[in-house]
């Protein structure tokens, strides 16, 4: 099956993708505290809690088996993260950094985000074919999900719309991307994208959302102005096998990390055009971003590395766990009590 890990270290796909930081995207920061990171470990099966104030890790969260997805959301003050060979959802409080419930999440949980108003979570369960909806405020080992919407095969990437009720899912073994009434619980529309899409990014003021396409290794660029008729408007050539991207620069720059080139595409947010490729990562993986900083996950060196954002300068490397992954949006800090 094609995004499959190569390294006898792992056994689960690694051609995910995080959404990362974008102009209108619940990104966890609050006046609250300072934001944190929360890096996914999956052959440590833990997580790695990075203090962006002094980008050191200050916690170590152990959590369910082979850890991929994460969603860090503000409003319900907690951190999402997918266990899929524990086939559960880790509920991380944000302000105790330990984990305080998990969730039974279908044969195989992968991408994961919550609603804008913190108040649902969901989850693509691999290989159920379907997005799970839970209340995201219910922590409880007992807790069941709200709905089970059938998708296509393999879904990876999850991505929730401002909306309140639509969400997007990377249906990846079907080439395409499904747009998703969690409301009514039904799909609205398909879009065919490139070959084998994971990750996805909502850029909410320009209307569009971005699949990465793991085995075309491009991006293709999808106007969702109207949810019931999604259209593909570019493709994007960018490294081999694109995993994450990440808005950065107020959305002016559009960073993609490609995992089998060890490379991070800088792109043009506004004209898709790609305007560098900075090279020596180690399997780059998840990427987010923050103020004048951009977090790039590297799965081979197991740590983060530390870019600005507007050069793509390196600044830092942070060590983090085992087989680093950080699917999704993994900077956040709780919101105000």
């Amino acid at each position: 099956m094609g995004g499959l890990a190569t390294s006898t270290r792992s056994a689960w796909p690694c051609s995910r993708a995080c959404r990362g930081f974008a102009a209108g995207l619940s990104l966890c920061t609050s006046a609250w505290a300072t934001p944190f990171a929360y890096i996914t470990n999956q052959g440590s099966h833990d997580v790695s809690v990075i203090d962006l104030a002094s980008e050191q890790v200050v916690a170590t969260v152990a959590v369910g088996r082979s850890p991929a997805g994460v969603v860090a959301a503000a409003r319900a003050g907690r951190t999402f993260v997918s266990n899929p060979d524990s086939k559960s959802v880790s509920v991380i409080d944000m302000r105790q950094q330990k984990v305080v419930g998990t969730l039974a999440a279908g044969d195989g949980p992968v991408g994961l985000d919550v609603s804008g108003d913190g108040r649902r979570l969901y989850v693509a369960d691999w290989y159920g074919a379907r997005l799970l909806v839970f209340d995201a405020r219910d922590a409880g080992s007992a807790a069941q999900p709200l709905a089970s919407i059938a998708v296509g095969r393999a879904p990876a990437g999850v991505a929730a719309h401002g909306d309140g009720s639509t969400v997007f899912v990377a249906e990846r073994d079907d080439d395409s991307v499904a747009v998703v009434d969690s409301a009514a619980q039904r799909v609205l529309a398909r879009v065919t994208v490139g070959s084998h899409p994971f990750a996805l990014l909502h850029d909410a003021p320009r209307q569009r959302l971005y699949a990465l396409n793991v085995q075309s290794d491009d991006m293709s660029v999808i106007d969702v102005r109207d949810l019931r008729r999604p259209a593909v408007v570019a493709t994007v050539k960018v490294g081999k096998a694109p995993y994450g991207a990440a808005l950065a620069q107020d959305g002016a720059l559009l960073y993609v990390t490609n995992q089998h080139d060890g490379s991070v595409s800088v792109l043009d947010a506004a004209s898709l055009r790609v305007l560098r490729t900075l090279s020596g990562f180690a399997y780059p993986e998840g990427i987010a971003a923050h103020g004048d900083r951009v977090y790039v996950v590297n799965w081979m060196d197991d740590n983060v590395q530390v870019l600005d954002a507007g050069s793509g300068r390196k600044l830092k490397t942070i060590a983090t766990g085992q087989n680093s992954r950080a699917f999704g949006a993994f900077i956040g800090a709780p919101a105000e009590p």
